[in-house]
């Protein structure tokens, strides 16, 4: 059983999520990481200590389900990170109405809902250490550009970011809400020569900055007793490019 006041981490079993999750139990924070599929990186981060829990987000059900069990691991909550994503595309899937529902569903539904729900753990937290808990929300640099080749993608994270200014709103001075927007922070394996070259252009600083600048980004929110219903740019300028 975790830690009391553990800190949530959503889609925390591969990449940034994953990387986040390490950095946190490494600092001396109990951590309850979520997954859908149970890969070596799950065994890794059980035998560094976390919690983690089987997560299937896919309907409003699953989703009560969830923060019911959850609630059986903490009594308090230190802070939500809402990683878990899907980088889906018009081109390849046809099927628009779908798409549309489960980038929504994804990206803007299950954060909604758990914030609701896990509301009362994180003002535990509150309570029991009178500093500011923490709901932090991994958005995207698309939110204020759009993008012709992932409409629906950038819709829900549009929608994620509104959710911030909301429930910063709802929740002040007891819960601090923010995003995080990257833009490239990582590679995939499988990506080619040309594909890297082409969208390390895109930015300013041209680079691959790799997991600890959404690390650094986190650390600075969850150190802050003041920062609140902000968006943390994190795309090396690309804004300017």
């Amino acid at each position: 059983m975790a830690m009391t006041s553990p800190i949530l981490i959503t889609g925390a079993a591969q990449r940034i999520g994953l990387a986040v999750a390490e950095h946190l139990i490494a600092q001396g924070h109990s951590v309850i990481a979520t997954y859908r599929t149970r890969h070596q990186a799950v065994e890794r981060l059980e035998k560094l200590g976390a919690t983690c829990l089987y997560a299937d987000f896919n309907n409003n059900d699953s989703i009560i389900e969830f923060t019911q069990q959850l609630a059986t691991h903490a009594s308090s909550l230190r802070a939500i990170i809402h990683n878990a994503s899907s980088w889906d595309c018009e081109a390849n899937n046809p099927d628009f109405p779908a798409l549309f529902e489960n980038m929504m569903h994804i990206h803007a539904k299950v954060p909604y809902l758990i914030n609701l729900q896990c509301a009362d753990l994180l003002l535990t937290y509150e309570r029991l250490h009178t500093t500011p808990s923490d709901i932090i929300h991994l958005t995207d640099y698309i939110v204020d550009t759009g993008s012709p080749k992932h409409i629906a993608y950038a819709a829900s994270k549009a929608a994620l970011d509104n959710l911030t200014k909301s429930f910063s709103a709802k929740f002040a001075p007891s819960i601090k809400v923010n995003s995080i927007a990257p833009s490239l922070i990582i590679f995939n394996k499988d990506d080619d020569k040309q594909y890297r070259e082409k969208t390390l252009k895109k930015s300013l600083m041209g680079i691959e900055p790799g997991c600890q600048e959404i690390i650094d980004s986190i650390d600075l929110l969850l150190k802050s007793n003041y920062i609140t219903g902000r968006s943390i740019a994190v795309d090396g300028g690309r804004h300017l490019k």
